[in-house]
């Protein structure tokens, strides 16, 4: 680490700008898997950046293995009961009624408003793939591009994560920057909406007509094992939607008793402690599997269901393999200190604090991928203009909204979303870079521009 620190902030740049273009061509050009590409690229980067040879190979199993910690428990769980959703008919069901109470035109935007809903407590991740069984199978149902239906939906949860306490992004800015949670709450939805109706709704509608995805056979078997039954008697309405409230309640309830406890209206107990647990994004994924496999019991027998599961895992190997090696790629990067050499150059820029806190955010998100490390060091480094100035309670609001917005702007190869989002919607990299990657960007670049207005009027 120390070596690496030494090298001016131009090289640094210049080394991630080239890993970038290094990883485009093996990827584009010599069609050589992302997931070796980018083990590629992240070995080559630690050993220009000049981290020691003996904490190369620690480091790229950091960045790896922090990654699967997070992801491989979400997406295998998540798959598993998409799955049984799935082979039950409980996701037709979903799609069907959303389509006839709101019609098919009005679908994508059906999809969109329940994800806005499911995505206040749920995380990212968890989100994406507990709704992605409906997303798939209203796009099967009504037909054209998948990114009709998934963008809307996806960007949904983008956008509540990046704008909306609890999720721990602005929770986190909130308290360096001293922003009032409940006003924070306020104003992330003042800008929030807007942003997901231009940015992944009309966007997304944009993409739908332009590019031609196909549904993808995540769930679903083209020949079904000898013994399946082929007529099931469809799940009801309300059972599919209780599955899916079920993350979403126990959630909200550990995402509500923490968020109490910060502000010092709950006190800490080991009783909510306990409580909480049961809220943990993982264990909450698995509560709603057990409950799957309770609800479909009957239906199915358990010998059914275990083969159910075992058949969700295969198609979402590669998923998590590629997710955990674009998390290896941005841990190198944080570890080369291109972070820390860009954040030091910006700081001292002496630009607007609300502009400062969206370029910082904006520049260290590019550089190492991490929006949680953009966002969390950028209220570090502009905390002391924030304190040092009169801003009133919605301007501090802003500008945390502001290094928000900076902090998810760009996503490309070393942030382990845009994995996610090719794996799970089976795009090719540069349909993702096109969707994805523009996406992320205009959730920023909206979100800044609502967050700028806010700060000038009041």
């Amino acid at each position: 680490m120390e070596q690496a620190l030494a090298h001016s902030t131009s090289y640094l740049l210049m080394v991630a700008g080239l890993a970038v273009v290094v990883l485009l061509v093996l990827i584009m050009k010599f069609k050589i898997h992302a997931f070796a590409s980018l083990v590629i690229v992240s070995a080559i980067t630690a050993l220009a950046t000049g981290i020691p040879y003996t904490k190369i190979m620690p480091e790229l199993l950091n960045g790896f293995g922090s990654t699967l910690g997070s992801v491989a428990l979400l997406v295998g769980l998540g798959a598993m009961i998409g799955k049984i959703l799935e082979q039950s008919g409980g996701a037709q069901v979903l799609a069907d009624t959303l389509i006839k109470v709101l019609g098919e035109k009005r679908a994508p935007l059906a999809l969109g408003i329940a994800s806005l809903l499911f995505a206040f407590p749920i995380f990212f991740d968890a989100g994406l793939v507990v709704m992605l069984p409906v997303v798939l199978s209203v796009a099967r149902r009504l037909g054209g591009s998948l990114l009709l239906y998934a963008m809307p939906a996806t960007g949904a949860f983008s956008v509540m994560h990046v704008f909306l306490p609890p999720h721990p992004g602005p929770v986190a800015a909130s308290g360096i920057l001293g922003a009032n949670v409940g006003l924070l709450v306020f104003i992330g939805l003042i800008i929030a909406l807007p942003t997901w109706y231009i940015s992944s709704y009309l966007f997304g509608q944009f993409c739908g007509k332009k590019w031609l995805v196909k549904v993808p056979d995540l769930f679903s078997d083209e020949e079904p094992a000898q013994g399946e039954k082929k007529q099931v008697t469809p799940p009801k309405f309300s059972t599919v939607l209780a599955i899916l409230l079920t993350p979403v309640i126990l959630i909200f309830i550990n995402t509500g008793i923490t968020t109490l406890q910060a502000t010092g209206a709950l006190p800490q107990s080991d009783a909510l402690s306990f409580i909480t647990i049961f809220g943990q994004t993982p264990i909450a994924l698995l509560i709603t599997l057990l409950f799957c496999l309770c609800v479909f019991g009957k239906e199915f027998g358990m010998k059914q269901l275990e083969r159910f599961c075992e058949k969700a895992l295969g198609p979402i190997c590669s998923v998590v393999l590629v997710t955990g090696a674009g998390g290896m790629f941005g841990g190198i990067l944080r570890a080369s200190g291109i972070g820390d050499a860009l954040a030091t150059t910006l700081s001292d820029l002496g630009i607007p604090a609300i502009a400062a806190a969206f370029i910082i955010a904006a520049c260290l998100r590019v550089a190492q991928g991490s929006a949680t490390v953009a966002l969390t060091t950028t209220a570090a480094l502009i905390a002391p203009i924030v304190a040092g100035a009169e801003f009133s309670q919605v301007q501090i609001c802003a500008i945390v909204a502001a290094v928000a917005a900076g902090s998810v702007v760009l996503s490309h190869f070393n942030d382990s979303g845009f994995w996610l989002f090719k794996g799970l919607y089976d795009v090719d990299e540069k349909t993702t870079l096109r969707t994805w990657t523009v996406l992320e960007t205009l959730i920023g670049t909206i979100g800044f521009t609502f967050a700028v207005i806010l700060y000038l009027i009041f």
